[in-house]
Protein backbone atom coordinates (compact mmCIF):
# COMPACT_ATOMS: atom_id res chain seq x y z
CA UNK A 1 0.00 0.00 0.00
CA UNK A 2 2.29 2.76 -1.23
CA UNK A 3 0.11 5.90 -0.33
CA UNK A 4 0.63 4.22 3.66
CA UNK A 5 4.71 5.87 2.62
CA UNK A 6 5.24 2.05 3.06
CA UNK A 7 9.28 1.31 1.69
CA UNK A 8 9.47 -2.38 1.05
CA UNK A 9 13.14 -3.82 0.78
CA UNK A 10 13.97 -7.42 -0.14
CA UNK A 11 16.31 -8.56 1.88
CA UNK A 12 18.78 -11.77 2.56
CA UNK A 13 16.16 -14.63 3.85
CA UNK A 14 13.36 -11.63 4.48
CA UNK A 15 11.46 -8.62 3.47
CA UNK A 16 11.61 -5.40 5.45
CA UNK A 17 9.13 -3.06 5.74
CA UNK A 18 9.49 0.74 6.99
CA UNK A 19 6.50 2.76 7.35
CA UNK A 20 7.19 6.58 8.46
CA UNK A 21 4.30 8.52 10.27
CA UNK A 22 3.90 10.86 12.74
CA UNK A 23 0.84 9.73 13.82
CA UNK A 24 1.92 7.70 16.64
CA UNK A 25 3.75 8.27 19.69
CA UNK A 26 6.10 4.47 19.78
CA UNK A 27 7.59 2.66 17.43
CA UNK A 28 6.51 -0.87 16.53
CA UNK A 29 8.36 -3.46 15.26
CA UNK A 30 6.64 -6.88 13.91
CA UNK A 31 8.19 -9.64 13.02
CA UNK A 32 5.53 -12.26 11.05
CA UNK A 33 6.25 -16.02 10.03
CA UNK A 34 4.34 -17.71 7.71
CA UNK A 35 4.20 -20.92 6.61
CA UNK A 36 1.56 -24.13 5.67
CA UNK A 37 -0.46 -24.91 8.02
CA UNK A 38 0.20 -28.70 8.37
CA UNK A 39 -1.29 -31.73 10.71
CA UNK A 40 2.56 -32.46 11.36
CA UNK A 41 3.84 -29.62 12.85
CA UNK A 42 0.60 -27.40 13.76
CA UNK A 43 0.95 -27.97 17.42
CA UNK A 44 4.63 -27.95 17.62
CA UNK A 45 4.36 -24.56 15.84
CA UNK A 46 1.02 -23.60 18.64
CA UNK A 47 4.09 -23.85 21.20
CA UNK A 48 6.82 -22.27 19.77
CA UNK A 49 6.55 -18.19 19.78
CA UNK A 50 5.47 -18.90 23.53
CA UNK A 51 8.34 -20.69 24.41
CA UNK A 52 10.54 -17.86 22.88
CA UNK A 53 9.26 -15.01 24.48
CA UNK A 54 9.59 -16.80 27.44
CA UNK A 55 13.38 -16.64 27.24
CA UNK A 56 16.73 -16.14 25.79
CA UNK A 57 20.32 -16.72 25.71
CA UNK A 58 20.83 -13.46 27.80
CA UNK A 59 17.21 -13.47 29.36
CA UNK A 60 17.37 -17.27 30.58
CA UNK A 61 13.99 -16.18 32.68
CA UNK A 62 10.89 -14.71 31.76
CA UNK A 63 11.44 -12.37 35.23
CA UNK A 64 15.03 -11.34 33.43
CA UNK A 65 13.29 -11.16 30.12
CA UNK A 66 10.40 -8.89 31.51
CA UNK A 67 12.91 -6.72 33.81
CA UNK A 68 14.44 -5.68 30.51
CA UNK A 69 11.55 -4.49 28.70
CA UNK A 70 11.28 -2.62 31.97
CA UNK A 71 14.08 -1.12 31.21
CA UNK A 72 13.41 0.23 27.88
CA UNK A 73 10.55 2.65 29.24
CA UNK A 74 7.95 -0.24 29.66
CA UNK A 75 8.45 -1.44 26.40
CA UNK A 76 5.38 -4.17 25.11
CA UNK A 77 6.29 -7.67 24.08
CA UNK A 78 3.87 -10.09 23.24
CA UNK A 79 3.51 -13.07 20.09
CA UNK A 80 0.17 -14.19 18.40
CA UNK A 81 -1.14 -17.09 15.83
CA UNK A 82 -3.23 -16.59 13.28
CA UNK A 83 -4.36 -18.39 9.87
CA UNK A 84 -4.47 -16.63 6.70
CA UNK A 85 -6.23 -19.19 4.03
CA UNK A 86 -4.06 -22.36 4.18
CA UNK A 87 -1.04 -20.74 6.10
CA UNK A 88 -0.08 -20.53 9.81
CA UNK A 89 1.08 -17.26 10.75
CA UNK A 90 3.63 -16.48 13.74
CA UNK A 91 3.39 -12.38 15.36
CA UNK A 92 5.93 -11.49 17.41
CA UNK A 93 5.84 -7.35 17.94
CA UNK A 94 7.66 -4.84 20.51
CA UNK A 95 6.03 -1.91 21.11
CA UNK A 96 8.59 0.79 22.54
CA UNK A 97 8.58 4.53 23.27
CA UNK A 98 10.29 6.87 20.71
CA UNK A 99 13.26 8.70 22.16
CA UNK A 100 12.21 11.66 20.09
CA UNK A 101 9.62 11.96 22.57
CA UNK A 102 12.04 11.56 25.74
CA UNK A 103 14.60 13.61 27.24
CA UNK A 104 17.23 10.75 27.54
CA UNK A 105 18.70 10.17 24.10
CA UNK A 106 18.99 6.50 24.38
CA UNK A 107 18.69 4.52 21.24
CA UNK A 108 14.98 2.74 21.91
CA UNK A 109 14.65 2.04 18.36
CA UNK A 110 17.92 -0.05 17.81
CA UNK A 111 17.90 -1.77 21.60
CA UNK A 112 13.77 -2.78 20.30
CA UNK A 113 15.05 -4.62 17.27
CA UNK A 114 18.05 -5.92 19.26
CA UNK A 115 15.77 -7.42 21.65
CA UNK A 116 13.66 -8.61 18.92
CA UNK A 117 16.57 -10.52 17.48
CA UNK A 118 17.45 -11.83 20.36
CA UNK A 119 14.52 -13.73 20.68
CA UNK A 120 14.42 -15.12 17.42
CA UNK A 121 18.14 -15.50 16.90
CA UNK A 122 19.27 -16.34 20.08
CA UNK A 123 16.74 -18.65 22.18
CA UNK A 124 17.32 -20.52 25.40
CA UNK A 125 18.93 -23.63 24.10
CA UNK A 126 21.87 -25.55 23.11
CA UNK A 127 20.54 -28.60 20.79
CA UNK A 128 17.55 -28.51 22.72
CA UNK A 129 15.09 -25.70 24.26
CA UNK A 130 15.39 -25.44 28.00
CA UNK A 131 13.14 -28.41 29.62
CA UNK A 132 11.16 -26.36 32.71
CA UNK A 133 10.65 -23.33 29.79
CA UNK A 134 9.13 -26.23 27.28
CA UNK A 135 7.25 -27.84 30.17
CA UNK A 136 5.65 -24.69 31.68
CA UNK A 137 4.46 -23.47 28.38
CA UNK A 138 2.95 -26.82 27.53
CA UNK A 139 0.77 -26.52 30.55
CA UNK A 140 -0.36 -22.67 29.18
CA UNK A 141 -0.71 -23.94 25.58
CA UNK A 142 -3.13 -26.81 26.92
CA UNK A 143 -5.28 -24.24 28.67
CA UNK A 144 -5.41 -21.98 25.15
CA UNK A 145 -6.36 -25.06 23.62
CA UNK A 146 -9.12 -25.55 26.12
CA UNK A 147 -10.39 -21.98 26.78
CA UNK A 148 -11.50 -22.36 22.98
CA UNK A 149 -13.82 -25.07 24.35
CA UNK A 150 -15.46 -23.48 27.27
CA UNK A 151 -15.95 -20.21 25.05
CA UNK A 152 -18.97 -21.69 23.24
CA UNK A 153 -19.06 -18.96 20.56
CA UNK A 154 -15.25 -19.73 19.22
CA UNK A 155 -15.93 -23.02 19.78
CA UNK A 156 -18.83 -23.74 17.41
CA UNK A 157 -17.00 -20.94 14.84
CA UNK A 158 -14.07 -23.53 15.74
CA UNK A 159 -16.40 -26.93 15.04
CA UNK A 160 -18.21 -24.84 12.14
CA UNK A 161 -14.68 -24.85 10.59
CA UNK A 162 -13.64 -28.16 11.37
CA UNK A 163 -16.75 -29.49 9.84
CA UNK A 164 -16.77 -27.46 6.33
CA UNK A 165 -13.07 -27.43 6.08
CA UNK A 166 -12.66 -31.51 7.11
CA UNK A 167 -9.37 -32.44 5.05
CA UNK A 168 -8.10 -28.92 4.28
CA UNK A 169 -5.67 -27.13 6.12
CA UNK A 170 -7.71 -24.29 7.30
CA UNK A 171 -9.45 -26.96 9.38
CA UNK A 172 -6.35 -27.28 11.69
CA UNK A 173 -7.19 -25.25 14.88
CA UNK A 174 -4.33 -22.22 15.20
CA UNK A 175 -3.15 -23.52 18.81
CA UNK A 176 -3.01 -27.26 17.72
CA UNK A 177 -4.29 -30.17 19.26
CA UNK A 178 -4.89 -31.01 23.30
CA UNK A 179 -3.91 -34.67 23.13
CA UNK A 180 -0.47 -33.87 20.88
CA UNK A 181 1.05 -31.34 23.72
CA UNK A 182 2.48 -33.98 26.48
CA UNK A 183 4.35 -35.98 23.56
CA UNK A 184 6.24 -32.76 22.31
CA UNK A 185 9.58 -32.78 23.61
CA UNK A 186 12.11 -30.07 24.55
CA UNK A 187 15.16 -31.29 21.25
CA UNK A 188 11.50 -31.71 18.84
CA UNK A 189 10.39 -29.03 19.72
CA UNK A 190 14.26 -27.03 18.97
CA UNK A 191 14.69 -29.06 15.84
CA UNK A 192 11.13 -27.67 14.50
CA UNK A 193 12.38 -24.06 15.54
CA UNK A 194 15.79 -24.35 13.34
CA UNK A 195 13.45 -25.90 10.45
CA UNK A 196 11.15 -22.93 10.76
CA UNK A 197 14.30 -20.27 10.65
CA UNK A 198 15.47 -21.90 7.65
CA UNK A 199 11.63 -22.94 5.80
CA UNK A 200 9.30 -19.57 6.63
CA UNK A 201 8.15 -16.69 4.52
CA UNK A 202 9.45 -13.39 7.18
CA UNK A 203 8.65 -9.92 7.01
CA UNK A 204 9.85 -7.74 9.15
CA UNK A 205 7.62 -4.03 9.69
CA UNK A 206 9.28 -1.07 11.50
CA UNK A 207 6.12 1.66 12.08
CA UNK A 208 6.52 4.91 13.32
CA UNK A 209 8.42 8.19 13.59
CA UNK A 210 11.84 6.68 12.20
CA UNK A 211 14.09 7.33 9.67
CA UNK A 212 13.79 4.34 6.66
CA UNK A 213 17.91 4.51 5.82
CA UNK A 214 18.67 4.32 9.55
CA UNK A 215 16.30 0.97 10.19
CA UNK A 216 17.84 -0.43 7.29
CA UNK A 217 21.14 -0.12 8.42
CA UNK A 218 20.02 -1.52 11.78
CA UNK A 219 18.44 -4.64 10.71
CA UNK A 220 20.94 -5.18 7.74
CA UNK A 221 23.67 -5.10 11.10
CA UNK A 222 21.25 -7.49 13.04
CA UNK A 223 18.55 -9.67 11.10
CA UNK A 224 21.63 -12.59 9.70
CA UNK A 225 19.21 -14.90 7.72
CA UNK A 226 19.77 -17.14 5.23
CA UNK A 227 18.16 -17.15 1.31
CA UNK A 228 15.19 -19.23 1.36
CA UNK A 229 12.45 -20.67 -0.91
CA UNK A 230 8.93 -20.73 1.16
CA UNK A 231 6.77 -23.60 0.54
CA UNK A 232 3.73 -22.89 -0.91
CA UNK A 233 0.43 -24.01 -1.02
CA UNK A 234 -3.30 -24.34 -3.05
CA UNK A 235 -5.38 -22.10 -1.19
CA UNK A 236 -8.32 -24.40 -2.69
CA UNK A 237 -11.19 -22.32 -3.06
CA UNK A 238 -12.92 -23.74 -5.47
CA UNK A 239 -14.15 -26.87 -3.78
CA UNK A 240 -17.14 -28.13 -5.73
CA UNK A 241 -20.15 -28.61 -2.89
CA UNK A 242 -22.07 -32.38 -3.63
CA UNK A 243 -24.74 -31.55 -0.95
CA UNK A 244 -25.24 -29.33 2.45
CA UNK A 245 -23.73 -30.61 5.66
CA UNK A 246 -25.93 -30.32 8.44
CA UNK A 247 -24.23 -31.03 11.84
CA UNK A 248 -26.01 -30.79 15.50
CA UNK A 249 -24.56 -31.31 18.45
CA UNK A 250 -25.87 -31.03 22.40
CA UNK A 251 -24.24 -30.03 24.46
CA UNK A 252 -25.43 -28.43 28.34
CA UNK A 253 -25.36 -24.85 26.86
CA UNK A 254 -28.10 -22.40 27.57
CA UNK A 255 -28.13 -20.85 24.36
CA UNK A 256 -28.04 -22.62 20.98
CA UNK A 257 -25.06 -21.90 18.78
CA UNK A 258 -25.96 -21.22 14.95
CA UNK A 259 -23.29 -21.21 12.77
CA UNK A 260 -23.28 -21.48 8.26
CA UNK A 261 -20.62 -21.42 6.25
CA UNK A 262 -20.37 -20.49 2.91
CA UNK A 263 -18.13 -20.48 0.07
CA UNK A 264 -17.48 -17.48 -2.33
CA UNK A 265 -15.87 -18.60 -4.71
CA UNK A 266 -13.83 -15.17 -4.17
CA UNK A 267 -10.45 -14.23 -2.22
CA UNK A 268 -8.44 -11.60 -1.88
CA UNK A 269 -6.90 -10.22 -5.44
CA UNK A 270 -9.68 -11.14 -7.34
CA UNK A 271 -11.70 -9.21 -9.36
CA UNK A 272 -14.89 -9.46 -7.44
CA UNK A 273 -13.35 -8.97 -4.02
CA UNK A 274 -14.44 -5.72 -3.78
CA UNK A 275 -17.92 -6.27 -4.59
CA UNK A 276 -18.07 -9.46 -2.10
CA UNK A 277 -16.66 -6.76 0.78
CA UNK A 278 -19.60 -4.54 -0.11
CA UNK A 279 -22.08 -7.31 0.02
CA UNK A 280 -21.03 -8.79 3.36
CA UNK A 281 -21.16 -5.08 4.96
CA UNK A 282 -24.99 -5.25 3.15
CA UNK A 283 -25.71 -8.73 4.20
CA UNK A 284 -24.10 -9.34 7.67
CA UNK A 285 -20.96 -7.22 8.74
CA UNK A 286 -22.68 -4.40 10.52
CA UNK A 287 -25.32 -3.48 12.83
CA UNK A 288 -27.69 -1.86 9.84
CA UNK A 289 -26.68 -4.85 7.93
CA UNK A 290 -29.79 -7.62 6.83
CA UNK A 291 -28.69 -10.37 9.60
CA UNK A 292 -29.24 -7.92 12.21
CA UNK A 293 -31.64 -6.11 11.36
CA UNK A 294 -34.42 -9.07 10.55
CA UNK A 295 -32.82 -12.06 12.60
CA UNK A 296 -32.05 -10.16 15.97
CA UNK A 297 -34.32 -6.85 15.73
CA UNK A 298 -37.61 -7.65 13.66
CA UNK A 299 -38.04 -11.40 15.02
CA UNK A 300 -36.47 -11.23 18.32
CA UNK A 301 -34.86 -14.78 17.15
CA UNK A 302 -31.35 -14.19 18.27
CA UNK A 303 -29.20 -12.86 20.67
CA UNK A 304 -26.49 -11.79 18.30
CA UNK A 305 -26.57 -11.87 14.27
CA UNK A 306 -23.56 -11.41 11.75
CA UNK A 307 -21.13 -12.62 9.05
CA UNK A 308 -17.49 -12.12 8.43
CA UNK A 309 -15.40 -13.04 5.51
CA UNK A 310 -12.19 -15.01 5.13
CA UNK A 311 -10.68 -13.27 2.34
CA UNK A 312 -7.80 -15.71 1.80
CA UNK A 313 -9.53 -18.82 1.69
CA UNK A 314 -13.30 -17.54 0.08
CA UNK A 315 -15.22 -18.38 2.79
CA UNK A 316 -18.16 -16.84 4.21
CA UNK A 317 -19.28 -17.73 7.80
CA UNK A 318 -22.20 -16.46 9.77
CA UNK A 319 -22.89 -16.34 13.70
CA UNK A 320 -25.83 -16.63 15.63
CA UNK A 321 -27.19 -17.27 19.09
CA UNK A 322 -30.77 -18.55 19.48
CA UNK A 323 -32.68 -20.36 21.59
CA UNK A 324 -33.11 -24.14 20.45
CA UNK A 325 -36.79 -24.02 19.71
CA UNK A 326 -35.75 -21.52 17.08
CA UNK A 327 -33.72 -23.18 14.60
CA UNK A 328 -35.83 -23.84 11.66
CA UNK A 329 -37.20 -20.27 11.88
CA UNK A 330 -33.60 -18.38 12.54
CA UNK A 331 -32.16 -20.71 9.41
CA UNK A 332 -35.00 -19.66 7.49
CA UNK A 333 -34.74 -16.26 7.78
CA UNK A 334 -30.86 -16.17 7.54
CA UNK A 335 -31.55 -18.08 3.98
CA UNK A 336 -34.01 -15.26 3.09
CA UNK A 337 -31.66 -12.80 3.48
CA UNK A 338 -28.94 -14.46 1.60
CA UNK A 339 -31.53 -14.78 -1.49
CA UNK A 340 -32.49 -11.23 -1.45
CA UNK A 341 -28.80 -10.14 -1.65
CA UNK A 342 -28.88 -12.49 -4.95
CA UNK A 343 -31.74 -11.18 -6.03
CA UNK A 344 -30.79 -7.38 -5.52
CA UNK A 345 -33.25 -7.09 -3.21
CA UNK A 346 -31.43 -3.88 -1.22
CA UNK A 347 -31.37 -0.32 -1.74
CA UNK A 348 -29.17 2.21 -2.29
CA UNK A 349 -29.05 3.96 0.53
CA UNK A 350 -28.34 0.67 1.75
CA UNK A 351 -25.68 0.23 -0.64
CA UNK A 352 -24.21 4.17 0.00
CA UNK A 353 -24.34 3.54 4.08
CA UNK A 354 -22.18 0.12 3.67
CA UNK A 355 -19.56 1.82 1.85
CA UNK A 356 -19.47 4.65 3.94
CA UNK A 357 -19.36 2.47 7.00
CA UNK A 358 -16.25 0.65 5.33
CA UNK A 359 -14.40 3.32 4.42
CA UNK A 360 -14.61 4.50 7.80
CA UNK A 361 -13.76 1.21 9.48
CA UNK A 362 -10.68 1.05 7.24
CA UNK A 363 -9.49 4.34 8.12
CA UNK A 364 -10.02 3.45 12.38
CA UNK A 365 -8.12 0.35 11.91
CA UNK A 366 -4.58 2.10 9.92
CA UNK A 367 -5.31 4.60 13.05
CA UNK A 368 -3.38 2.10 15.21
CA UNK A 369 -0.08 0.51 14.64
CA UNK A 370 -1.14 -3.31 14.95
CA UNK A 371 -4.54 -2.96 11.97
CA UNK A 372 -2.02 -0.67 10.39
CA UNK A 373 0.48 -3.53 9.98
CA UNK A 374 -2.19 -6.42 9.57
CA UNK A 375 -3.56 -4.22 6.54
CA UNK A 376 -0.26 -4.26 4.61
CA UNK A 377 0.47 -7.80 5.49
CA UNK A 378 -2.79 -8.53 3.58
CA UNK A 379 -0.36 -7.42 0.50
CA UNK A 380 2.48 -9.03 1.81
CA UNK A 381 0.66 -12.41 2.69
CA UNK A 382 -0.86 -12.84 -1.22
CA UNK A 383 2.03 -11.26 -3.00
CA UNK A 384 -0.01 -8.47 -4.60
CA UNK A 385 -0.22 -4.91 -4.21
CA UNK A 386 -3.63 -2.93 -3.79
CA UNK A 387 -3.20 0.29 -2.28
CA UNK A 388 -5.36 2.20 0.33
CA UNK A 389 -6.69 4.70 -1.76
CA UNK A 390 -7.35 1.81 -4.30
CA UNK A 391 -8.91 -0.34 -1.99
CA UNK A 392 -10.86 2.72 -0.86
CA UNK A 393 -11.59 3.69 -4.69
CA UNK A 394 -12.85 0.52 -5.62
CA UNK A 395 -14.97 -0.17 -2.64
CA UNK A 396 -16.29 3.03 -3.78
CA UNK A 397 -17.03 2.13 -7.56
CA UNK A 398 -18.67 -1.41 -6.46
CA UNK A 399 -22.03 -0.98 -8.07
CA UNK A 400 -25.28 -2.97 -6.91
CA UNK A 401 -25.01 -5.18 -10.37
CA UNK A 402 -21.52 -6.13 -9.30
CA UNK A 403 -22.57 -6.92 -5.62
CA UNK A 404 -25.28 -9.23 -6.60
CA UNK A 405 -22.74 -11.18 -9.01
CA UNK A 406 -20.70 -11.39 -6.31
CA UNK A 407 -23.87 -12.29 -4.01
CA UNK A 408 -24.85 -15.40 -6.89
CA UNK A 409 -21.80 -16.99 -6.34
CA UNK A 410 -22.00 -17.81 -2.53
CA UNK A 411 -23.17 -21.60 -2.21
CA UNK A 412 -23.98 -22.62 1.12
CA UNK A 413 -21.73 -25.81 2.28
CA UNK A 414 -22.44 -26.51 6.11
CA UNK A 415 -24.92 -25.63 8.82
CA UNK A 416 -23.59 -26.20 12.32
CA UNK A 417 -26.02 -25.90 15.21
CA UNK A 418 -24.31 -26.20 19.44
CA UNK A 419 -27.89 -27.10 21.03
CA UNK A 420 -28.73 -27.50 24.53
CA UNK A 421 -29.77 -31.27 26.59
CA UNK A 422 -33.40 -31.24 26.55
CA UNK A 423 -34.87 -30.22 29.97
Amino acid sequence: MSDINEVIKKKNGYTLHIVKTEKFKTNSIVFKMKAPLDQDTVTLRGLLPHVMQSSTKSYPSTTTLRSHLDELYGANFFVDLGKKGEYHIVSMSVEIANEKFLADSEPLLQKGIEFLTEVLFNPHATDEFDPATVEKEKRNQKIRIQSVYDDKMRYANSRLVEEMCKGERFALHVNGEKDEVDAITPKALYDYYERVMQEDQFDLYVIGDVDADEVEKLCDGLMNLSERDPKRVDQGIQKQIQKENVIKEQQDVKQGKLNIGYRTHTQYGDEDYFALQVFNGIFGGFSHSKLFINVREKASLAYYAASRLESHKGLLMVMSGIESKNYDQAVGIIDEQLQAMKAGDFTSDELEQTKAVMRNQMLETIDTPRGLVEVLYQNAFAGIDIGLSDWLAKIDAATKDEVVKAANKVELDTIYFLTGTEG
